[in-house]
């Protein structure tokens, strides 16, 4: 886990506020149009570092990731899994990824468990991505 990373995890807390990364506004048109979204709707916004976490915790430093691979049920559920700090394991067990695209019907809480249960495929090429830290809620 990335320094930074750890340490907005570790000053997490009960609050109302999810924290981690937007998607940089100029480059998200050109990730669109190299991932074609698979389902109707594009959600492509942003990376969850922490969610529940206390008003005061700190954003992550981290401005860079990468790409590396894509999770797909076939049902409605596509994310793009990333690699941040040289991992895409999130603090909480869970896999950095930005909930690509979904199907009537899906909501983006479910990427996490496509990614747990079916893995995702790995690129060969690992994609940059500029992420903008932010309070996402």
């Amino acid at each position: 886990m990335a320094p930074s990373a750890k340490a907005a995890h570790d000053s997490a807390g009960t609050g109302e506020s999810t924290i981690g990364w937007t998607l940089d506004g100029g480059q998200r048109g050109e990730l669109l149009q190299q991932f074609p979204p698979r389902y109707e709707k594009v959600v492509a916004d942003h990376v969850t570092l922490r969610s529940r976490a206390a008003e005061s915790a700190a954003l992550p430093d981290e401005t860079l990731g990468e790409i590396v691979g894509r999770a797909d049920d076939g049902e409605g559920v596509e994310a793009l899994v990333v690699s941040i700090g040289g991992t895409s394991h999130r603090p909480d067990g869970s896999t950095y990824h930005v909930t690509w695209s979904l199907s009537e019907g899906r909501e983006a809480k479910e990427s996490n468990a496509v990614i747990r249960e079916r893995g995702f495929e790995r690129f060969d090429l690992s994609m940059p991505v500029k992420l903008r830290p932010a309070r996402l809620r």
